[in-house]
């Protein structure tokens, strides 16, 4: 790949929210399902810091069996939200190769892997889930909002020799989802203790939240990249 933009398809029409001064590190964020890149980029704006790189791409718009083959942005095809619906698992791997080829860029302009953070909301934070975790790169951290852990039952033997076993992972939850439910996430923290050291995991909880954010999540999301990224 070569250092431009068309060289990788979902940066070509991503929001990129640039840094104010030298940029040592970004931040990927994924999307959920149905929205754009815009929604995001604006969210992480209110937190951003200035040598950080927020990038927030715009998934492909495909049929949605969940939403009766409706057409709309979606990172891989939905068949149902419960643990045990079946998975559009070609989609999601794909999907996966179309992000890690993100990291890379950033890699090749010269941000190491250890300076980028991979995170997402809904179906976007699925899927850093699934990219980040058995990848090669060394992985700063990930931020999985209101989501779930895809393909789950090829876990932990699927990230047994990454190097990303240590990797910090904030995960958070409204109390009052009604599309993702809340024990779901709780059962995905578990699952993600297998996974990796244990105490990596966070989960934090949002009472009276539902399927969104809350300024108290966003706070909890730019500590956690100021931690994980500090000024260098």
């Amino acid at each position: 790949m070569c250092g431009n933009n068309m060289s990788v398809p979902l940066l070509a029409d991503a929001v990129t929210v640039s840094g104010a001064e030298r940029e040592t590190a970004a931040v990927i964020f994924l999307h959920g399902l149905g929205d754009t890149g815009h929604s995001w980029a604006d969210a992480l704006s209110s937190i951003r810091l200035p040598y950080v790189k927020y990038i927030c791409p715009h998934a492909p718009r495909i049929p949605v069996t969940l939403n009766m083959k409706m057409v709309m942005p979606s990172w891989f095809d939905l068949m149902g939200l419960t643990p045990d619906a079946p998975e559009d698992e070609a989609g999601i791997k794909k999907a996966a190769e179309n992000i890690k080829a993100i990291i890379e860029h950033e890699m090749k302009n010269g941000i190491p892997p250890n300076r980028i953070i991979l995170g997402g909301f809904s179906q976007g934070g699925a899927l850093s889930l699934y990219t980040a975790l058995p990848c090669q790169h060394q992985l700063a951290g990930i931020v999985a909002l209101s989501c779930w852990l895809p393909l789950h039952k090829a876990f932990p033997q699927a990230a047994n020799n990454s190097v990303n076993k240590d990797i910090a992972i904030l995960q958070c939850h409204g109390e009052m989802d009604p599309m993702i439910p809340v024990r779901f996430g709780a059962l995905t923290a578990e699952k993600l203790k297998s996974v990796v050291t244990p105490t990596k995991v966070q989960f934090k909880t949002y009472p009276g939240v539902m399927h969104s954010s809350c300024p108290q999540e966003m706070m909890a999301v730019k500590e956690f990249i100021e931690k994980l990224l500090p000024r260098i």
